[in-house]
């Protein structure tokens, strides 16, 4: 039913865009004739870029766990209050284009920081290609700008580190041992009532051979809480086994990987100047506002086409400095 779904999709896909070059091919012959139709020219030309853009980013995803559904982790890096809150703006921003592209998302641990912002927060989306098109923004981010916490105004930097997963379908295998698992309980530090809060809902799981470390205090139900704990477990224990893989071909890819670790791979300035700059596909956009509300087709699709092609937006020589 999944691949039925796709290919009708496709088929629609090349009903609209047939229907979109036979609407510009009359357009254009109509002003040949005199008519005036360069507004409803440049309108339809928009159009058919955008969902051009859009056909594209879909056929980027190709990988095979793209068309998966995804888990969004996010973490503050060192500087207390000015990267927590830098880490909750990201947060945002991702439940922005989550509801712009009607992914539903579900907080499954959030851990409020000290006076402003967040110290972790993990969630889901759940959505056909959510991790193809989340995997862009697993890096380090990197904010300038004038901080609304220093009395003296001045000009702070903040980072935060996003990591992303794809939800591990239950087809695929993935050995857990028991005896290879430490599960703790405590209770839920965030809202939710009387019985959330005297009761010890939340779970910590420890895969030991890893360290990997997940936990769960959305649900008022230990067993619920558990048993999403145990999905993130099994969907980061894959990754892992993806990793192991990777490493066999990155010495050749090092070229058009090495800016997506260790560093950060896209900084938002907002002054002295104002611009976002993805550092591997070299898109620089001057409007943060619009990102920062969500609006990250753009980025996502210029890193697809740069992690498929190598090719990168524009000219550096051309932009502003960094």
């Amino acid at each position: 039913m999944h691949r039925r779904k796709r290919l009708e999709e496709a088929i629609a896909d090349d009903a609209r865009i047939r229907a979109l070059t036979e609407d510009l091919d009359t357009m254009f012959e109509l002003a040949r004739e005199g008519e005036d139709m360069a507004g409803d020219i440049e309108r339809d030309v928009k159009t058919y870029a955008e969902y051009v853009d859009r056909l594209e980013t879909a056929m980027l995803l190709a990988g095979e766990n793209d068309a998966l559904s995804a888990i969004v982790t996010i973490h503050p890096g060192a500087g207390g209050t000015e990267s927590q809150d830098w880490a909750e703006m990201l947060l945002r921003m991702y439940l922005r284009w989550t509801e712009r592209h009607g992914f539903q998302t579900v907080i499954t641990d959030r851990l409020e920081g000290e006076g402003a912002g967040i110290k972790s927060v993990t969630f889901e989306v759940n959505g056909e290609n959510a991790y193809g098109l989340l995997q862009s923004e697993a890096g380090i981010h990197r904010l300038v700008r004038i901080s609304p916490f220093d009395a003296n105004a001045r000009r702070h930097t903040s980072f935060a580190s996003v990591f992303v997963y794809p939800q591990v379908d239950d087809e695929i295998k993935i050995e857990i041992k028991l005896d290879d698992l430490r599960i703790d309980t405590f209770r839920s530090s965030g809202a939710g009532g009387q019985h959330v809060n005297m009761t010890d809902s939340a779970v910590r799981i420890t895969h030991l051979p890893t360290r990997t470390v997940v936990q769960c205090q959305n649900e008022r139900s230990q067993h619920k809480n558990r048993e999403t704990a145990m999905k993130q477990l099994r969907a980061k224990l894959y990754e892992l086994e993806l990793e192991k893989k990777r490493e066999e071909t990155r010495k050749t890819e090092d070229s058009k990987l090495e800016a997506s670790f260790g560093s950060q791979i896209r900084n938002y300035v907002l002054a002295p100047y104002r611009l976002v700059k993805d550092l591997r596909s070299k898109l620089s956009l001057g409007d943060v506002d619009r990102v920062l509300e969500g609006d990250l087709d753009g980025m996502i699709h210029a890193y697809l086409v740069w992690r498929k092609t190598g090719r990168v937006a524009g000219d550096d020589k051309d932009e502003a400095p960094e």
